[in-house]
């Protein structure tokens, strides 16, 4: 049982894997409970089971097996991501469960296939299961069968592809396992339910045996459409829905399911292709031209059998088509003809699309042959022109049938209509638009005036069967000329029509009736219901019914019908009265004025024609009045403006009187129901008055008014006609401006290209510039809506005038149209109403080329000609084709009938003369821009030859057909090109050159494709075979083309399509696939929809995807849920959604709601890091750019697909911008329910926010900035750190915008700046901003220098990187900067950096120019005197800061320790030391507020550890309600009771978990750092430290090696850690209770820290290790120095008998033990020198000389020989009477030691012996050289001789006599004056005096204290020198108490003395030179940190402190540091005053 009790204890998901079967039983059991459990389906429980589920049904034990199975089952059925796992599981499932003996494990199995089919993974499952029947295993097979004919039977065929099960079916029924065929058998019979007959033609192969049993099976089955059973999850919904309906309104929807159940797999799908080109007799085109006709119909017959193959293979079938044409058009043998209509008949059948190509030269031919009467004819011409139809579009072929419908033969016309009404069968209403249906109409009315009745008849059909198609709406404007019987004759074919697609195209049509009046409320909704006519009342009952009826179905037969008839009545209702309106009679002027008269006052009708002018103007005042209260139904508008024009009407000499006129027509033409005829009467007056100065722009705001009333295209036609048959040239050209600006306000929809054309040509040709400038003007508009084809019309201007056109072209370059915003409110319902507004011009170019008149060149084409071009003699050919060229040349614009033209060219393109190749390129690029689109239909005869070209071996030739392919391309698109298996069959060639320039033109083509058609697939095969060309260039090209092959397959078609390649190719392609997905670029977006529309005729053609289900029927692939998705559409398009004129999804809405509910982020484990390692390993582009390219954006939006949800991905890459800031708008509510997943997608939220700064919106740049200020304040709460990816992908960018001009921008900028540093350290932002400072815009500059100053005013000088040094100097360049606010923001930087560090910034900024360096001073003079208004502020900022900045967590993500400690120190010296922040500007002062309040703020927001026991000590119990941010914790009034709270703290100090730690630490820190509270802490110290050092073990060997835990979190730790002890060790009375084992092992845990090689490497390694540098200072200097010295004596003893311990521990040891020899001085009267004795006498026990002189270093020895050496000199031989604690003294080699080293000094100073050269005794060496000495007394003369430095020089001059009495100094004094050389001798006299004690000499007698400084040597020396001069053996204690007194007479403390004279590193060998060297390195780090802090502690250190830790920066340096702190102490002194 020891192994059960073991695994009893792991979590499920542990034992899901365990080894033992039991474990995971019980493993499946709970997860199968979990899952049960489990209600979210996004729950982010079901994740952690994902890579679980293939073991599960993998397993090995039968049993345990089973149980997966079922917990397996239940979580497929649940788990929102089970879909994940579908190929393994599956694929699992197939191989080791369908093979289990047990029926119970096939079940499962079974079950979860088809859960997973439900879950929308059928195609996965089905391509494993089809894979599964390769097996070897019988079993295997047969389940996999059963599994696919169960889903068949379940789900249907739609959602179970037949193709794919129906191709392997034969191998089945051949297998030798009888149960394999059995279950074929019954998979067949399945099939057959569902497709019927089409299952026949694939199955011929198989045994007749089988199938006759399988007939005998299907004849059994129902005859009924079968219907899925079980429906996919996003079918359930709407299933249900469906149900309900049809328990309310009975079997209404029965017969459209029928209908719905259209069999969806084709025979002809399954059919395999036959080729027969080969198979045609030899002598088949020899015969088919014979002369006997029986001859001729044996080669028909031979063809006819040929082609009754169902599914022919692709091929060139140009020769044959024509050999049957020619047959059809011309034999005179009606029954040859027939034959050949059959043969035509069966091609078309055959290849259906492919035979497309052909379709436009036999259409004609047939059409023509109509009128044969015979009826077996006429019947074989019909199948054949069907049976053609189907293979093309009418498009393509409506050029053809409208000619035919000219001719003079009643049958053909006949024939001709009948085709047409069975074509328009075919149609929906999206396939025959508008444009398309206008010519046939207008032709077809022709014909029901025909005189015949049988053309009459089939016009009628044919128009009826047009009707039914689109509906009324869209065919009345065509028949508004059409009296009622013929029009009630249309409607009542229209009834009789039976569409194509049975029912559910008859329900399309009847949608189509009514589904304009949703559009039309949806458009009134759109204009905010303008439409205040009478009209509208008729309209809200249809409106609201429409929809209403039945919102779940589509509407039902009978019904719709009605309802639709109401919709189109109120349209017929709404249009009469529109075109009632427009074509409103003439009024006499009687009528008029009798109308008028009702209307205006009787005064105002007299006073109109008075001659005095101010009776009009009151007239016209009150005819003002009158029109604005009139109501629009009772307005006479015609009479009205009659009134207006009457005498003097237009002639009006005043112009007050004729500016209110003017204004009163626009308020007429606003307010009232104005028609043209009213606009007739007015217009000519109103262009007449157009050019006036005063009355031009109320002439303007008419006609303006005008054009809204009566449509633009109709009031510019007019007034353009009347301008220019006006004199004035001012007119014209004001004409010209009103049309130009109306255009833009209008919009271009419907205005007559040509008319205006030959408008502007006039005005181009007049003599006035101004009217030449304004048509200009006014082409530069039309150019906006028309395009560069514009130009065509006018390339035979004059040159001057072209390039002035050109010009204005030029500046219209790459500008948009802008939105009309007139000409919608009235017409936005009629605009779709009136005939050709409503049409959609696909484009405005296209529209323009249609209007070009177009040649006839077909009869030039002769046949001369055509042979010419194919004559044997290069030279001739030449002739033909330049004939060609020239008469294509000539026509400019020809029309697409070229004749035989395209075949004689296409000979020429593979002519062996490649100058005729090039020419006929040259012909055909000219052919392509004089026929324009319509070269369309010769892209598969031409182009595809052109292409080929493309493997030409001349370089030349291949550009010359590139650039033609080009030119073709542009004119027909790509569509063209792309159909059909043509461009495939050229990729097949294996020519290097065709493919790697084919591939190359689709790379370039593909990217600008919204769609291609299917047939693309084709291309893939050949695609990958190009991947592994031998040719490097085609192997490049493919690998370029590749993702834009993806863009529109999709990755798993072309994976899929790499199932047939060879194992190893597969593989490489399948690399090159997934490199290709990570650069897929997006398809573009859905262009616009052209401005020229007006918006209300562009709602109700973007409703049709919602509307009308046609689109489905047209697809062979018929969806299930059409009727419930069209109906949802249709019920939700009154809405908003669709109100706002968008979109509406075609995928259903209510799936988008339920989507919308889940999470927007979803948590992939591991998701972030793997983006890192992809980034890092260049998998991925790395984010950086100047502007982001397309690559970037698409792979971040492939990044974003697996953790975004879908809906809101789409709205974050959306073209619009609005979508932008919705997606924010949705990010912003889910931030804080959503926590974890917007860290897990931090860094591709953080980079979609870089995309959106380089948006030009402002809105969406404020949304994105509010957005990141939540996102930081948040991640600040969850205590993230960013992570180096996320930062340098962001911070980069985010400066960008710091430069924005907008204020509003910069300052959330920065404020999201401020809050960066909270989650990522400043030492790391300041090189980004750094780097910002480099930019070329100013603002950015200068905002970022005053960042860097706000980061160093809140963090000290440690933010600076790389040094402050480096830093300062690139700060100081920008002093200079041409820009004022550049210069302002580096001074005030460089300021801030000064009133931190004092003069230290001189140095550090290097040399400036004196112009930089003034600027400088002065201003730091300036911010000296600033008044101090800082103390005030605090007070006010405080509360404010304390919201914004969560809390002092930023102390905590620092990491460096120091940026805590003088972050600390600086605010502490705020409080008392105003000046500092006076000095500092305004906008700063903040942020030092920010700090000093840190002082008395959490480190670090855990409010969990809070609450539980510091926030109310008295009541453990109660937990105060969250805050929202932590409440410091405070020890107020508890100091009695407080010690178990802190007992309790302290030991999680100690904690495992680094969360635990921290909370603890920082409420420690808390108390520290609040002196009032800190004595709390007395009698806990070495219980924290104890805590402290276990944490710091437990880091080092735990926490690092743990690779899984954030590094960032341990630095954090560290940090915490350090500022903690630095606190502590500030506090001298609490450092001095740290017992010596503490701090023993204290100092072990911290020096071990230092060396741990593993911190080095992290980010912020180097900061904690400088951190840990300070606090080790700070630990030596304010411990108990008894124990502090005797804990380093132990360590050191451990550290050199450890053999593991290294060689850098002990020296790091000696040198803390070097640092406290320095310190001796000072301390050594408070030393207990008994202890340290004893500890030496240990030390050298354990360690004899002899050993120690075997250490590799000698560094040991010496530490002990200078230690005591030291102590010695301190204390003289009184050192010997405290060995009291050495119990065997005489033992003792130290007791020995001390002796010698007395003796040894006594020696010294008794003897004048060479002795003085021993330990750095002598101040120079006696055999220095006399150059030496000479230049030693020439620096000492130099320094009595300045200023400055007098007294110093005199001391050193003594000394140096003293020493050498034999020098000779009079070299030097004889050269000075006499006053000099008595200076010099005085001054040694006083020294000597002052030396030997003899005289008290005051402080005013010039010694300064500084002197004293300078004067005091080394001890050693004053040893040697005084004894020199006395002649008397004296212990140094002596000197030492004369010292002092001396001392304390000169007013000085008794400082460290060794510290303090940098002299002897200048002028003595250093007593131990290696010590020197060593201290000086572990304080060089240290060095200007300590200083920097200890010149701001005024309130805590004595100004000689101060001192002498400036001193400690410069021992090494030469005296000229000491001026530096002379001054310094100067200053510090004066400041104390």
């Amino acid at each position: 049982m020891g192994d059960d009790s073991e695994w009893l204890k792991l979590p499920v998901d542990q034992k899901c894997e365990h080894k033992l079967w039991k474990a995971r039983l019980s493993g499946y059991e709970e997860a199968l409970k979990i899952f049960q459990k489990i209600k979210d389906e996004k729950s982010p429980e079901w994740s952690k089971f994902l890579g679980l589920i293939k073991k599960f049904v993998t397993d090995s034990n039968a049993v345990v097996q089973l149980k997966g199975l079922e917990a397996a089952l239940v979580y497929v059925e649940n788990a929102h991501v089970a879909g994940k796992t579908t190929g393994e599981v599956v694929s699992g499932v197939v191989s080791k469960v369908f093979n289990q003996p047990k029926a119970k494990a096939k079940e499962l199995g079974i079950e979860i296939c088809l859960m997973y089919i439900e879950i929308e993974k059928g195609e996965a499952v089905q391509e494993e299961l089809l894979k599964g029947l390769d097996n070897k295993n019988p079993k295997i097979i047969v389940a996999c069968i059963e599994t696919l004919r169960k889903a068949l039977s379940e789900f249907g065929s739609k959602i179970i592809l037949l193709k794919p099960i129906i191709k392997v079916l034969p191998k089945l029924f051949e297998s030798r396992e009888k149960a394999v065929r059995d279950e074929a058998k019954l998979i067949a019979v399945e099939i057959y339910r569902w497709i019927r007959d089409a299952l026949r033609p694939p199955l011929q192969s198989i045994n007749s045996v089988q199938l006759k049993e399988l007939e005998e099976e299907w004849v059994k089955l129902p005859t009924g459409a079968p219907k899925p059973s079980r429906f996919l999850r996003s079918q359930q919904e709407l299933e249900a829905k469906l149900e309900q309906q049809q328990s309310a309104g009975g079997d209404a929807e029965g017969g459209g399911d029928d209908g719905d159940e259209v069999p969806q797999i084709d025979a002809y799908e399954l059919l395999e292709a036959v080729e027969i080109l080969s198979k045609l007799p030899k002598d088949f085109y020899d015969k088919i031209e014979a002369k006997k006709w029986q001859e001729r119909k044996e080669a028909l017959e031979a063809v006819e059998v040929l082609v009754k193959n169902p599914k022919l293979e692709a091929g060139d079938y140009a020769d044959l088509v024509k050999a049957l044409k020619k047959v059809v058009g011309k034999d005179t043998n009606v029954m040859l003809v027939a034959l050949a209509a059959k043969c035509l008949t069966g091609l078309a059948v055959g290849l259906r699309k492919k035979f497309g190509q052909y379709a436009g030269h036999v259409v004609p031919t047939i059409l023509e042959k109509f009128k044969e009467k015979k009826p077996q004819v006429v019947q074989a011409l019909q199948e054949a022109i069907d049976a053609i139809f189907l293979t093309t579009t009418l498009q393509n072929i409506s050029e053809d049938v409208l000619a035919v419908m000219d001719n003079k033969n009643p049958t053909i016309k006949q024939q001709t209509s009948l085709f047409i009404a069975r074509s328009f069968r075919h149609c929906t209403a999206s396939t025959l638009p508008k444009s398309l249906l206008k010519p046939f109409c207008a032709a077809l009315l022709k014909h029901i005036n025909d005189s015949a009745p049988e053309v009459r008849d089939a016009a009628f059909e044919a128009l009826g069967t047009a009707l039914k198609v689109v509906g009324e709406k869209a065919v009345n404007p065509f028949l508004a000329d059409v009296d009622k019987l013929k029009l009630d004759k249309i409607k009542e074919c229209s009834e009789k029509v039976e569409l194509v697609h049975g029912k559910k195209a008859g329900l399309a049509a009847d949608k189509k009736e009514f589904k304009p009046v949703p559009g039309r409320a949806a458009a009134s909704g759109a204009t905010g219901d303008k439409d205040t006519k009478d009209i509208s009342a008729p309209k809200p009952g249809p409106l609201k019914k429409a929809p209403a009826t039945k919102p779940g179905g589509p509407p039902k037969k009978g019904k719709p019908a009605a309802l639709g008839g109401a919709g189109s009545t109120g349209t017929k209702n709404k249009k009469g009265l529109e075109t009632k309106e427009i074509v409103e009679p003439e009024l006499s002027i009687e009528v008029c004025e009798e109308k008028a008269s009702a209307v205006l006052p009787a005064t105002c009708i007299q006073l109109l024609d008075s001659s005095n002018w101010k009776e009009r103007l009151a007239c016209m005042e009150e005819f003002q009045k009158a029109v604005e209260l009139m109501d629009r139904t009772e307005m006479p508008c015609q009479a009205l403006v009659r009134m207006l024009a009457k005498k003097p009407g237009w002639k009006e000499t005043n112009f007050q009187v004729m500016q209110m006129k003017l204004h009163i027509v626009a308020l007429i033409a606003q307010k009232g129901n104005f028609s043209k005829t009213s606009a007739q009467i007015v217009l000519d007056g109103l262009v007449d008055k157009i050019g006036d100065v005063k009355c031009g722009n109320n002439a303007k705001e008419a006609m303006t008014a005008i054009a809204e009333a009566c449509m633009l295209p109709w009031t510019a036609e007019q007034v353009m006609s009347m301008a220019f048959l006006q004199k004035n040239p001012k007119n014209q050209s004001e004409t010209l401006n009103w049309l130009s600006n109306a255009i833009k306000e209008f919009g271009f929809s419907g205005l007559n290209v040509k008319a205006f054309i030959s408008n502007v040509k006039t005005a181009l040709a007049a003599t006035n510039p101004a009217v030449r400038t304004s048509a200009i003007t006014l082409l530069g508009v039309m150019y906006l809506y028309v395009g560069p084809s514009l130009r065509m019309f006018f390339e035979d201007e004059k040159p001057a005038l072209l390039s002035q056109i050109d010009a204005e072209f030029e500046k219209m370059q790459g500008q948009n149209p802008p939105a009309p915003t007139r000409g919608i409110s009235k017409h936005s319902t009629s605009g779709t109403d009136e005939g050709e507004d409503g049409d959609e011009p696909d484009d405005g170019s296209n529209d323009v080329v249609d209007l070009l008149p177009r040649t006839e060149i077909s009869d030039k084409i002769t046949s001369e000609l055509v042979s010419k071009i194919g004559d044997k003699n290069w030279k001739i050919r030449k002739e033909g084709l330049d004939e060609v060229a020239g008469i294509i040349n000539e026509a400019k614009f020809i029309q697409p009938n070229i004749g035989e033209l395209p075949t004689a060219l296409k000979g020429r393109l593979n002519d062996s003369n490649k100058i005729l190749v090039q020419q006929t390129l040259n012909i055909l690029q000219q052919l392509a821009v004089a026929m324009g689109p319509n070269i369309k239909q010769h892209v598969k005869n031409l182009g595809i030859s052109i292409i080929t070209v493309l493997g030409d071996s001349k370089n030349n030739v291949r550009a010359a057909a590139l650039a033609t392919v080009n030119a073709w391309a542009e004119q027909t698109g790509m569509k063209e090109w792309l159909e059909g298996e043509d461009l495939s069959e050229e990729l097949k060639k294996e020519n290097p050159f065709l493919r790697q320039e084919l591939l190359g033109w689709l790379a370039e083509k593909l990217p600008t494709l919204r769609s291609t058609p299917t047939d693309l697939i084709l291309c893939v095969p050949h695609l990958y075979s190009c991947l592994e060309d031998r040719n490097g260039d085609v192997r490049k090209k493919a690998q370029d083309a590749l993702p834009f092959f993806m863009m529109h397959l999709g990755y798993e078609k072309m994976a899929k399509a790499t199932g047939k390649l060879k194992p190893t190719s597969k593989d490489q392609v399948l690399a090159m696939l997934e490199k290709a997905k990570a650069n897929m670029p997006a398809k573009p977006a859905a262009p616009a929809k052209a401005t020229s529309k007006s918006v209300g005729g562009s709602a109700p053609a973007k409703f049709q995807p919602a509307s009308a289900p046609v689109e489905d029927s047209v697809s062979g692939t018929v969806e299930p849920k059409p009727d419930p998705k069209k109906a949802k559409a249709l019920g939700v398009s009154s809405k908003a959604k669709t109100a706002q004129g968008k979109k509406v999804p075609s995928k259903t809405s209510l799936k988008e709601d339920e989507d919308k509910s889940g999470p927007i982020f979803i948590v992939v484990p591991n998701g972030k890091e793997q983006r890192m390692k992809d980034e890092k390993g260049l998998k991925v582009l790395k984010w950086n750019f100047t502007t982001p390219r397309d690559e970037y954006i698409e792979q971040l939006k492939t990044q974003m697909s697996s953790c975004v949800a879908k809906w809101l991905q789409d709205e974050m890459f959306h073209s619009d911008f609005q979508h932008h800031n919705k997606a924010l708008a949705v990010m912003v509510d889910h931030l804080e329910s959503e926590k974890e997943g917007v860290i897990g997608c931090l860094d591709l939220i953080l980079k979609w926010l870089t995309l959106r700064f380089f948006d030009t919106n402002t809105s969406v740049l404020m949304k994105a900035l509010e957005y990141l200020k939540l996102l930081f304040t948040l991640l600040s709460e969850e205590e993230y750190h960013l992570t180096e990816n996320e930062a340098s992908s962001f911070i980069p960018y985010l400066i960008l915008k710091v430069g924005e001009p907008k204020d509003v921008i910069r300052k959330d900028v920065r404020a999201i700046l401020n809050r960066m540093c909270l989650v990522y350290p400043a030492s790391k932002m300041f090189p980004f901003i750094m780097e910002g400072t480099k930019s070329k815009n100013s603002k950015q500059r200068a905002e970022c220098l005053e960042e860097l100053g706000c980061l160093v005013e809140s963090y000290g000088m440690n933010v600076c990187q790389p040094t402050p040094g480096k830093a300062l100097k690139e700060i100081a360049i920008h002093i200079g900067d041409r820009d004022n606010a550049v210069r302002n923001a580096a001074l005030n930087t460089i300021v801030t950096v000064y009133n931190v560090h004092g003069d230290q910034v001189f140095k550090l900024i290097g040399t400036l120019s004196e112009k930089d360096m003034s600027m400088l001073e002065e201003r730091i003079k300036r911010s000296a005197k600033r008044p101090s208004a800082a103390p005030v502020k605090q007070v006010e900022e405080k509360p404010q800061r304390t919201q914004s900045i969560s809390s002092n967590t930023n102390m905590l993500r620092k990491g460096p320790a120091e940026d805590m400690s003088s972050r600390l120190n600086q605010a502490r010296s705020m409080s008392g030391h105003p000046e500092a922040a006076q000095m500092v500007r305004r906008e700063f002062q903040l942020d030092l507020d920010e700090i000093e309040n840190d002082n008395g703020t959490v480190r670090c927001e855990m409010p969990e550890l809070v609450q539980h026991k510091l926030d109310d000590i008295f009541e453990p119990v109660l937990i105060p309600e969250p805050k929202i941010r932590a409440v410091s914790p405070h020890f107020d009034d508890m100091h009695s009771n407080t010690a178990s709270t802190i007992n309790f703290i302290i030991s999680q100090v100690a904690s495992g978990d680094i969360n635990t730690s921290i909370q603890a630490l920082t409420q420690i820190d808390e108390v520290l750092r609040q002196e009032d509270k800190a004595e709390a802490m007395s009698g806990h110290i070495d219980q924290f430290l104890i805590a402290t050092f276990m944490q710091l073990r437990l880091i080092y060997n735990t926490h690092m090696a743990d690779e899984k835990l954030e590094k960032d979190e341990i630095i954090k730790l560290y940090s915490c850690i350090i500022g903690n002890m630095i606190s502590l060790f500030q506090i001298e009375s609490l450092a001095r209770e740290a017992s010596t084992g503490v701090l023993k092992d204290l100092m072990h845990g911290l020096i071990t820290l230092m060396l741990d090689s593993r911190i080095e490497d992290l980010e912020e390694g180097q900061q904690v290790i400088r951190s840990v540098n300070l606090l080790v200072v700070k630990v030596l200097e304010k411990s108990d120095q008894t124990n502090i010295l005797s804990a380093l004596l132990v360590l050191l003893q451990d550290s050199l008998l450890a053999t593991a311990s290294s060689p850098k521990f002990s020296e790091l040891v000696m040198k803390c033990l070097w640092r406290m020899v320095r310190l001796l001085p000072d301390t050594i009267n408070s030393i207990n020198l008994d202890r340290i004795l004893l500890d030496i006498h240990i030390f050298m026990k354990v360690f004899p000389k002899e050993k120690l002189k075997q250490c590799k270093s000698e560094f040991p020895i010496r530490t002990l020989k200078t230690l005591l050496h030291t102590l010695c000199k301190l204390k003289g031989p009184k050192i010997l009477d405290h060995l009291t604690m050495i119990d065997n003294k005489n033992e003792s080699e130290l007791e020995a030691h001390l002796c010698r080293m007395m003796k040894h000094s006594m020696d010294q100073t008794g003897s004048k012996s060479d002795k003085e050269t021993e330990k750095g005794a002598s101040r120079i060496d006696e055999k220095s050289s006399k150059a030496k000495v000479n230049d030693f007394l020439a620096e000492i003369f130099k320094k009595i001789g300045s200023k400055e430095n007098t007294k110093e020089g005199l001391a050193e001059l003594y000394e140096y006599k003293k020493k050498y009495s034999d020098a000779d100094i009079e070299p030097f004094l004889k050269n000075s004056s006499q006053f000099f050389q008595s200076y010099v001798e005085r001054g040694l006299r006083v020294i000597e005096m002052e030396r030997e004690g003899k005289g008290r000499i005051p402080i005013s007698t010039g010694i300064s204290p500084q002197m004293e400084v300078t004067c005091v040597p080394t001890p050693t020396s004053t040893v040697s020198s005084i004894g020199n001069t006395n002649g008397e053996e004296v212990g140094p204690s002596v000197y030492l108490e004369r010292l002092k007194i001396l001392r304390q007479r000169c007013g000085l403390d008794n400082t460290k003395q060794d510290d303090r004279p940098p002299l002897t590193s200048l002028l003595s060998k250093p007593a131990v030179p290696t010590v020197a060297s060593s201290t000086d390195m572990l304080h060089s780090k240290l060095s200007q940190l300590r200083e920097s802090r200890e010149q701001h502690q005024h309130s805590d250190l004595d100004s000689n402190q101060t001192h002498s830790s400036g001193t400690m920066t410069t021992s090494s340096s030469s005296t000229a540091n000491i001026d530096d702190l002379k001054k310094r102490l100067e200053r510090i002194k004066s400041s104390r005053k």
